[in-house]
């Protein structure tokens, strides 16, 4: 372990005194409990009317990471996206503001829907249905969003997270434009951390921390395709050839072998934690976000930060059948018994 008592107990000190930008897409999670037993025929169609006895939601995507940085005690939270002007953007924001979010960046417009996941529960998760933008970004859109960035930058941010969800190029809110005026406004902001974590276009990134699992990083580095073998010397080789790519250091998830950083020359793989009983992995990868980006902007080495996002990931797995968050007293318990 990169970390002791006393340096966890610190780092997690100064959390309450940070200020985390977070630019990305958000998301809506829906779960609907469905009983079969109460099924019965539609009069209009004489198909099955499925009968839902309980219902639920939660921020996804960049939600659920603003709600890990939220739970990890951080002092003040801004959201910069933009959501529809429907029910579900209205119920997002009201999930975020009752976690202390601050989303006066958040734009509101009947121009784009809010992205939604519906989760079916048959009781258990079924087939999904997804609400997205399929749409190009309207392009005042893209720049109310860099310029609420810029002059959130004014603030002197301590880090800066950008959540790129959305797989349909430019139609969300990390646009190639946007993508791209992150990469400048990191460039002139040396201050501030920049973590960015992409499902489909990380290595589109430039002067920001990438946040990739080792599957992406070996593909993107142009090395071997996906598969089982895990080769942490064959990972450190993909790590170094994307940093020479993004122009800043790598940070590289590897499931259960934990987390791969360089600190100076040095390329380590930090353990993640042992798990004994059943484990839920969703939301893990964000639960890791949220505890890299506040553990670096509280002055962890790389190695120290990855360990608590080792721990995060760690808290948030024993979460079953829910998209869990880790708090202070979560991480310190799971510190002892680690």
């Amino acid at each position: 372990m990169s970390l002791t008592k006393e340096r966890l107990d610190e780092l997690l000190e100064r959390f309450k005194d940070l200020s985390i930008v977070l630019i990305g897409d958000l998301f809506l999670d829906r779960w609907y409990e469905i009983d079969p037993l109460l099924d019965e025929p539609s009069l209009e169609t004489g198909k099955p009317a499925h009968q839902v006895v309980g219902k639920r939601s939660a921020p996804g995507a960049g939600g659920n990471v603003l709600n890990n940085i939220a739970a990890l005690g951080t002092g003040h939270v801004t959201a910069v996206s933009f959501v529809g002007d429907d029910g579900d953007g209205y119920e997002l924001l009201s999930h975020l503001k009752r976690i202390g979010i601050d989303v006066s960046k958040v734009l509101v417009s009947d121009r784009v829907v809010t992205p939604s996941y519906i989760k079916p529960l048959w009781p258990e998760e079924g087939e999904r249905f997804d609400i997205k933008n399929f749409r190009k970004t309207p392009a005042d859109i893209e720049d109310a969003l860099i310029g609420s960035l810029e002059s959130l930058m004014k603030e002197k941010p301590d880090a800066v997270v950008i959540l790129d969800q959305v797989c349909e190029a430019d139609c969300g809110v990390v646009t190639e434009k946007v993508r791209n005026a992150v990469a400048g406004i990191a460039g002139a902001n040396p201050g501030t951390v920049f973590i960015a974590d992409s499902r489909q276009f990380p290595g589109e990134f430039r002067n920001v921390i990438l946040k990739c699992n080792n599957h992406e990083a070996l593909e993107i580095s142009g090395g071997r395709k996906d598969d089982d073998t895990f080769s942490p010397d064959e990972l450190f080789s993909a790590m170094h050839r994307l940093e020479e790519l993004t122009g800043r250091q790598v940070i590289v998830t590897c499931n259960k072998y934990g987390i791969a950083v360089r600190d100076g020359n040095e390329s380590r793989l930090v353990p993640a934690v042992r798990q004994n009983g059943p484990i839920d992995v969703c939301g893990a990868g964000d639960a890791a976000t949220a505890g890299f980006a506040a553990a670096l902007s509280a002055g962890a080495s790389m190695q120290e930060a990855a360990a608590v996002a080792n721990l995060c990931s760690g808290v948030c797995v024993r979460k079953i059948d829910q998209t869990g968050s880790a708090s202070p007293l979560e991480i310190q318990a799971i510190f002892r018994e680690y």
